[in-house]
């Protein structure tokens, strides 16, 4: 049984980009759903959904397949569907707008600030400026850093918009005291392997809004009018529940519910080391003036789900108003694709930080989209690199990712 601490195996590389923290209470917390006979939702999934309500600070949460379907079931269940517009960051993953497109709106997108690589409040202000349809944004709390949500919902009050905070890497990110997903109608979480808590696959939909909880109760259920747990305690179960509303089959496991409640009871451990590894690497990279360290504003506290920087800031202003000089821009991705090949091949996983949705074919051609309509976004899609970080990492194997960026950036 393999256990957090390091370890090389023939499969995958030396370094990961992370791993997940399991030991044998993982296993045995599945050995012991897989006895009790109820593998489907069940009172694991209840309990994991308790301690993430606490955890959160809210009333309630809803637990489903996946982060996907978390954002996909609170749009619905907040009545977003077609002929409305979201508005969406251009730099996340393609799961932010697929949630979207699955409820038949359209995704809207804004461009974002490189310093936090979140939605530019600034920029959202313009788009609102532009578009009547809108009904809702989608801020995204992106790499453990919460979005600037004061300044979003002050602009969805004036336009009466929803607001449904992805917040997929935001466990245990805050601003100003308020946990990611808090600020929102509804905050959706991933438990994906890449998260600091994880259930292979699996999500969260975290909320204060009871009618809204209810609904996506149900429609993660089919649209029943009661889950099977309520019907196996209550007198009269075996008769079917009811249906009432078109709903989805998005119920997570109890075998996922019981890795949950594990997990969870590791979460401040596991996040207090990946902290401690990424204050590691602002001091071993402080040096490094080709990359760009992430930034963490004032009041904000960050979770570090990735440590993502930006190639090239020894030959690029990321700061600078001035239109980008896009040949630049191509050298040095080719520049950072080449030392991410190099860093692969000597067994450090490395990754872009994640998509400019806008670029990619599905988004570019349905929508008519440039690559540089949304130019930072596309900078940062073509210049992120995210660094190996996870729980457990140890200064030797930080020093081994740092020292062979060094090395082959020259």
């Amino acid at each position: 049984m393999k256990s957090h601490t390091e370890s090389k195996t023939t499969s995958y590389p030396d370094i990961p980009i992370t791993k997940p923290v399991f030991d044998q209470a993982e296993v045995d917390a599945i050995q012991e759903v897989l006895r009790s006979g109820w593998v489907v939702q069940g009172p694991q999934v209840a309990r994991f959904e308790q301690m993430m309500a606490e955890f959160t600070g809210s009333r309630f949460a809803v637990a489903t397949t996946s982060g996907t379907t978390a954002l996909q079931l609170a749009l619905c269940a907040a009545g977003i569907g077609s002929g409305d517009e979201v508005l969406l960051p251009s730099f996340t993953f393609i799961a932010t707008a697929n949630a979207v497109e699955y409820t038949g709106a359209r995704p809207v997108f804004v461009d974002i600030d490189l310093d936090t690589f979140t939605m530019d409040p600034s920029l959202l202000e313009q788009a609102l400026a532009r578009r009547r349809s809108t009904r809702c944004v989608v801020p995204v709390s992106l790499f453990g850093l919460c979005a600037d949500m004061n300044a979003i919902n002050t602009m969805a009050g004036k336009h009466n918009l929803t607001v449904i905070e992805d917040a997929a890497c935001g466990l245990s990110a805050f601003r100003d005291g308020h946990h990611a997903g808090t600020e929102a109608l509804a905050g959706c979480f991933s438990f994906h392997p890449r998260k600091a808590v994880t259930t292979g696959e699996g999500g969260m939909v975290i909320t204060d809004n009871a009618q809204l909880a209810d609904k996506i109760r149900k429609m993660r259920n089919h649209g029943a009018s009661q889950i099977d747990l309520e019907r196996h305690l209550n007198e009269g179960g075996s008769l079917l529940p009811n249906y009432d509303m078109l709903g989805y089959n998005y119920r997570m496991t109890d075998i996922q519910g019981a890795l949950g409640v594990v997990q969870m009871g590791k979460v401040r451990t596991v996040l207090d080391q990946r902290r401690e590894a990424a204050v590691r690497y602002n001091q071993l990279l402080k040096d490094a003036s080709f990359l760009r360290l992430p930034n963490t504003p004032e009041g904000m506290i960050r979770a570090y789900q990735s440590y993502v920087c930006l190639f090239g800031a020894d030959q690029f202003d990321f700061g600078t108003t001035e239109p980008p000089d896009w040949e630049l821009i191509a050298r040095l991705n080719r520049d950072r694709n080449r030392m991410m090949a190099r860093l692969e091949a000597e067994g450090i996983a490395v990754r872009q930080g994640t998509h400019a949705v806008h670029t990619l074919g599905y988004y570019r051609n349905k929508y008519g989209i440039a690559p540089h309509d949304y130019p930072n976004s596309y900078i940062a899609g073509r210049l992120s690199i995210t660094l190996p970080l996870y729980a457990g990492m140890s200064e030797q194997t930080q020093k081994r990712v740092v020292d062979a960026l060094q090395r082959l950036h020259k």
